[in-house]
Parts: structure tokens; C-alpha cells; sequence
């Protein structure tokens, strides 16, 4: 028999953060997010998305053993202001039985009918700056940090349940140059010099906050038009601030102003984060942090996490002046493969991007939905 308990204590949340431990232990695929950062997303004193937002954490149970999870969300920002009346799910994982998977997406949609919600949508997380879709491409790649991992009947059930298939995201593997290439150099230099633009490095980690509201807002402009896409909020922005400067290493960020000072592109890469957490296990106490340390400065692998251009820029060779940057960086520091973060399969521009590159699309996710 399968029971479905929603989650009211803390207790049954950190089981709920630690289900998948259990689930892929075996797994030398998976990635393991850090426990107490979890916790602090779906705690509502401490993820401020819950001002525009609502969630609730269900664990399923059969003879007594943890076998699935799934969180229901609601951002009223999409409901109310874009007009989607959606119920999301995400933190989604299960064991390999259709009938658990059946009996948390029910608790989703119940969740979605008591606020007159039309449809169940994900696995998303509360906004389009978190975790999505399930792996349907990939299995034997490790994930990366903003990235979830799974088992391959996961898509299955879903299918079999007669969910439709709602955004795909492709990811890809592109090996950097030994060197940058000549045709690149004198593009970006022509770029430069015709749109009076200034490139701006970093040293410090602290630096990169004076320009960090302005990539946010060059994010909202950029992805505006995508189908997921859900505005980025101020009170959300300082979160990410907060949660992600640690990761960053400055050498890994350009910046790109006009002749005014103003911000028209940027680009984030992180080295690869992927093995250092694998390691952490998902603790962060001192010892274990050193992993982190060491792989911002000893790395063989990035991570292409975000890149945003101001659309009065967007078709004027702008990137090839941030890839000209990023690919000395690379150079620099030894990085010798780059991964890109999800990209919505339909967003052709982004992918090509890496069409000078010899690159790989090494895997795919998709998200799905259904009526309620």
C-alpha cells in the first residue's frame, strides 16, 4: 500500500532533502546538492520567493520505506500577472514503481484544483532560476550544480500517465581551442572598437556585486520572450547574490559596458563544481568546502552557466567579444572542456553560438504537463 504524508515537521523535510541520497547511492552519475542550502530554498524565512509564491513538501511511503518525493508549488507572479494557470511540481524523485509516481502527481493536482488551477507543469522549481526537467539524455554524464539528475523510467512514467511533453532543454560539451582563434580576435576587436565598447575583469569576488542588479535585469531582457520564462524579482536577486558568490571566481566573469558605462552583456562561467560536490556529499562544513576551493583554482572542466546581451545589442557580434575573453580565460587556467547550462531547444540563437566549436549536445530534458 502506498501512503502520501505532507510534510509539517522539520524532521520530515530533511528526509524529504535526503530521499534522493538513498535513491542514487549507487549512482556514480549523480550529484548530490548541499543539504542546508535545501533547506534554506524551501524555507519560507529564508527564500524570499515565498513572497510571491507557495509550496508544499509530500513523501511517499510503502511498507514503512521512503520511496518518492515531489514538492507542489505555486508563483502567483505567473498566475496572476502572465495569465498561467499553472500548479508546478518539482523536487521530484522516485523509485522505479508508476503507481508511487501517479499517487504524488494526484497530490500535485488536488494541490492545483483547492486554487482553481487548471494544470500541473515540471518538474520546476519555484522560478525559471532553479532546477528543471527530467533527464531524457545524459544518463551516463554527471550533472551539474544547477542541474538535477535521474533515472531513466522517469520520463516513462510520466508518459505512461499521460502527461505531454511542455519545454525541452538541450545541453552541450564544447572542447576549448589551444588557441583563440585569428578570425575571432580581429571580429571582436572590429566590435569593440565600432560600438566603443570596454570589457571589464575582475579580481575579486566583492567586485562583481557593483554589477550584479544589472545582470539581472539584462537576464529579464534577454529571456523575456521565452516560454518559462518568469520574471527575476529584487528580493530574489539578493538571494542569488548571496547563495552563489562563494562559487564564483571572478577571472571566470566578463562584463561588457558602452561608452557610457552601461551594461550591454556579461557572461558567467564557473569552473566545474561537479566532482568537488560528489565529494562533499552534501555537507558544507569547513573541511569539506576545501573541495570547492580547489576546484575554482585546479580544474580542467567550466561550467557555461549564464551570458545575457541587452536586445539593442543582440545580432552585433557582441559574443564574440565575451568568447574571445572566455576562451583566453580557458586557456589561462587550463580549462580544456566547457559545458552550457539548459537551453531551451527552440532558443537556435543561444545554440548557435557554439557553431565555431567543436561541440557535442550531450544531453536532453524535458518538462511535462496535463490538465487538471
Amino acid at each position: 500500500m502506498i501512503t502520501i504524508k505532507e510534510i509539517t515537521s522539520k524532521g520530515d523535510l530533511t528526509t524529504f532533502v535526503k530521499f534522493p541520497f538513498k535513491l542514487y547511492k549507487d549512482s556514480p552519475y549523480y550529484v548530490p546538492s548541499i543539504i542546508k542550502e535545501e533547506l534554506d530554498v524551501m524555507n519560507p524565512d529564508k527564500n524570499p520567493v515565498f513572497k510571491n509564491a507557495e509550496a508544499k513538501y509530500f513523501l511517499a511511503y510503502k511498507n514503512n520505506q521512503t520511496v518518492g518525493r515531489i514538492a507542489a508549488i505555486i508563483n502567483w507572479i505567473e498566475v496572476n500577472e502572465q495569465k498561467k494557470p499553472k500548479v508546478r511540481f518539482g523536487w521530484f524523485d522516485v523509485i522505479d514503481d508508476i503507481e508511487v509516481t501517479k499517487a504524488l502527481l494526484d497530490k500535485v493536482a488536488q494541490y492545483g484544483k483547492q486554487n482553481a488551477l487548471e494544470y500541473i507543469e515540471g518538474p520546476v522549481g519555484f522560478s525559471n532560476m532553479d532546477k528543471a526537467g527530467i533527464l531524457i539524455k545524459g544518463f551516463d554524464e554527471l550533472n551539474t550544480m544547477i542541474t538535477w539528475y535521474n533515472y531513466p523510467y522517469y520520463a516513462k512514467h510520466m508518459e505512461k500517465l499521460g502527461l505531454e511533453q511542455a519545454a525541452t532543454w538541450v545541453e552541450y560539451k564544447i572542447k576549448v581551442p589551444k588557441k583563440t582563434k585569428d578570425k575571432v580576435i580581429k571580429f571582436a576587436n572590429i566590435i569593440k572598437e565600432r560600438y566603443q565598447l570596454s570589457l571589464i575583469k575582475f579580481s575579486k569576488g566583492k567586485e562583481i556585486l557593483r554589477y550584479a542588479d544589472d545582470m539581472f535585469d539584462l537576464l529579464n531582457k534577454t529571456y523575456s520572450s521565452l516560454q518559462t520564462f518568469v520574471p527575476i524579482q529584487q528580493y530574489q536577486i539578493e538571494m542569488y547574490k548571496k547563495k552563489y558568490l562563494p562559487y564564483l571566481n571572478p577571472d571566470y566573469i566578463t562584463c561588457i559596458t558602452d561608452n557610457t558605462g552601461k551594461l550591454i552583456a556579461f557572461s558567467i562561467v564557473m569552473p566545474s563544481f561537479s566532482k568537488a560536490l560528489k565529494k562533499m556529499n552534501g555537507k558544507i562544513y569547513p573541511l569539506k568546502f576545501l573541495h570547492i576551493l580547489k576546484a575554482q583554482r585546479r580544474n580542467d572542466t567550466a561550467a557555461f552557466y549564464l551570458i545575457g546581451v541587452d536586445p539593442e545589442y543582440q545580432n552585433k557580434g557582441v559574443t564574440a567579444l565575451i568568447f574571445k575573453e572566455m576562451n583566453e580565460t580557458f586557456i589561462r587556467n587550463g580549462i580544456q572542456v566547457v559545458e552550457t547550462n539548459p537551453e531551451l531547444e527552440e532558443n537556435k540563437a543561444i545554440q548557435a553560438l557554439w557553431n565555431d566549436y567543436e561541440h557535442e549536445q550531450h544531453k536532453k530534458r524535458r518538462t511535462y504537463r496535463k490538465s487538471i
